[in-house]
Formats: structure tokens, C-alpha cells, sequence
């Protein structure tokens, strides 16, 4: 692993520290991205930006300027992948609060205020997020592929929602401007090194894998602190055209079943279960009803639970309390 970044301010304490993970980002999104945040109305003497370079074709200092801020740093991260992309952020980063955010998010101006004043209000919530992910799209998507778009982490709802309970999915935020207290991404940091991985099911370059954003959630839960998404928290999802074609919706609902099927049987010990002969047959009357794509897409799932089922049976995974017991791994604040 390669790693390199500007000099850390001395003595500079920020409030929250923003971190952008980024691996050969389009230009105009991430111009857009960190226009947003130059345009915060949280002062920028609270909060620092860190622009994580991911193993990049080109360095990224070279091409986006952060004199606007005066507390931002280009930092590179040479091993490929979000997770370890976001250990670098976390390892630089100096606020208490993180506010992780993608390359292809717009935040609304209010939010790093926002997240700071629920930070205050909600002490027992250690992760949260935004209840308000909405689409702008390079290319309207086809009608067949509408009733999917919930797989690229749109959602909306009307009322702030939090748990302690590690298994309701409903409070879990996404990755979209997730913020996290430091202690549960220090906990992270430590459970990702202890336990000798440094994927744990995320992105890495064109692979689709997805869901690691759950893991602090379920570190949350774990010690007995809480997690949740807030409506007044927005975000602009910026979806670009490929990203509406049904090709990579398959591609999609495939590795994102199998993501999520191995860290619900990590996290909480849930099997996936081995696809039965008449979830098979179900597909055709499905399809009638429903369209040819449609069925695609839950011949897909079927296909992602089953190579779930596959990758915990051939690498003999433990879910993580188990393992956490046996590599006596210290989760202490």
C-alpha cells in the first residue's frame, strides 16, 4: 500500500472532516461535488476536506484545486478499492465527526451544518445519514428499468428514523454523505485490520460489490449507541447515463445480492438460502406479468444469493461475532 499527503495542519482542530473517496472520477461530476461543498454554510474554519485519490490513472492534485479551502489536502491511496480508500481517510482525518462523500454527490448547502447540529442533538447516534438521496440523471431511464432505480441508493423519507437494533435495515444509511463519530470509524479501522481484509464486499475498481457502508452501522449497534437517517440531510445522486442501461442494472442487482447476502450472514449469522426449483419457475409468470427485463433482474438475485451461498461454504467464513471472540478482538472506546 502507497500513501501520500500534504502536511496536516498544526494545531487546526476541525469540527468535521469530509472525506471524498475517488478513483478516476469524471471531471464534471467531481467538479460539481466539490463546488457543493466550497458552497457550505458551515464556516470553513470548522470542518477540513480530505480528497482521497484511489489509485488514479493521473493524480488528482494535478487536476482539482482545493486553494478555496484552507484546510483541504489531496492525500493518494495506492491499494485499490472504497475500503481502503476510506481507512486512509479515516487515518488522516481530524474531526470528530466524518462526513464520507462520494464523487457523484451534491450536498445540499445546509448539510455539514446540519449533520453538525444532529451530532449535538443525538449523541446516542453514532451513524447517520441522509434521508434525502434524489436522482439527477444524464439520461432519463426506460420505463423497465424504474422500478429498479432503488438499487442506485435513492430513497426520501419524511421522518427522522433510528435504531439500536443491528438488524433493522430500514434506519441503515447509505454511503452517500454518511457520518460517522470517530470512535465507530477508529472501531472500523481496527476490525478491518484485525481481521486481515481490507474489502469487506466494497467497491473496487469496475467490480460492483457493495453494502461496507453497514458495517459501521452494525459497530454502532454493537456498542450499544444508534444509527439513522434524517430528512433534513440531502443529497443529489448525479447518475450517469451507463449507469441507467440494462446491462449494468443485471451486473448490479447480481453483486449487490451477493454483497449484501455475505455481510447479512458476517453481521448477524443469516444463511442465504440455496435457490429452490420453484423460485426458478416463478420467473415466468413473473416475466409475463412484470416484462422480460424484470424477470432478468430476479433471475440476477437468484443467481447472487446462490454465488453467496457458494463464497461462505468455499472460504469457510465465521460470522463476526464468532470471529470476533476467537481473534479476541478489542472493540474498546
Amino acid at each position: 500500500m502507497y500513501r501520500s499527503a500534504s502536511m496536516k495542519p498544526s494545531g487546526f482542530q476541525p469540527r468535521i472532516s469530509v472525506i471524498v473517496c475517488t478513483h478516476n472520477p469524471r471531471t464534471d461530476y467531481l467538479l460539481r461535488t466539490l463546488e457543493a461543498l466550497r458552497q457550505q454554510s458551515l464556516p470553513v474554519s470548522q470542518w477540513e476536506l480530505l480528497l482521497i485519490d484511489n489509485a488514479s490513472d493521473e493524480p488528482l492534485a494535478r487536476r482539482f484545486d482545493l486553494s478555496w479551502h484552507p484546510h483541504a489536502r489531496h492525500v493518494a491511496e495506492g491499494e485499490l478499492g472504497l475500503t481502503p480508500a476510506r481507512l486512509c481517510g479515516i487515518a488522516e482525518a481530524r474531526g470528530d465527526l466524518l462526513v464520507f462523500v462520494d464523487d457523484d454527490n451534491i450536498l445540499a448547502t445546509d448539510y455539514l451544518g446540519r449533520a453538525a447540529t444532529i451530532r449535538d442533538a443525538y449523541p446516542y447516534v453514532r451513524v447517520f445519514g441522509a434521508g434525502a438521496l434524489q436522482p439527477e440523471f444524464e439520461a432519463e431511464p426506460e420505463p423497465d428499468v424504474r422500478p429498479w432505480l432503488g438499487m442506485l441508493a435513492l430513497r426520501t423519507v419524511p421522518r427522522t428514523m433510528w435504531t439500536n437494533n443491528a438488524t433493522d435495515y430500514s434506519c441503515l444509511p447509505y454511503g452517500a454523505g454518511l457520518c460517522v463519530t470517530r470512535t465507530i470509524a477508529a472501531l472500523y479501522s481496527e476490525l478491518v485490520r484485525q481481521l486481515g481484509t481490507s474489502k469487506i464486499l466494497d467497491r473496487s475498481g469496475e467490480n460492483l460489490f457493495c453494502g461496507g457502508d453497514d458495517l459501521f452501522s452494525w459497530l454502532s449497534a454493537r456498542k450499544n449507541t444508534a444509527f439513522g437517517i434524517f430528512p433534513e440531510l440531502r443529497v443529489t445522486h448525479l447518475i450517469s447515463a451507463a449507469r441507467v442501461q440494462r446491462e449494468y442494472f443485471l451486473r448490479l442487482v447480481r453483486e449487490h445480492r451477493f454483497s449484501h447476502a455475505v455481510l447479512r450472514y458476517l453481521l448477524d449469522g443469516t444463511k442465504p438460502r440455496p435457490a429452490k426449483v420453484f423460485q426458478r419457475l416463478r420467473l415466468i409468470p413473473h416475466g409475463l406479468k412484470n416484462g422480460w427485463f424484470s424477470m432478468q433482474c430476479k433471475q440476477a438475485s437468484i443467481a447472487g444469493q446462490s454465488d453467496a451461498t457458494q463464497f461462505i461454504r468455499n472460504n469457510h467464513l465465521k460470522t463476526l461475532p464468532r470471529a470476533l471472540s476467537e481473534k479476541e478482538i478489542s472493540l474498546t472506546e
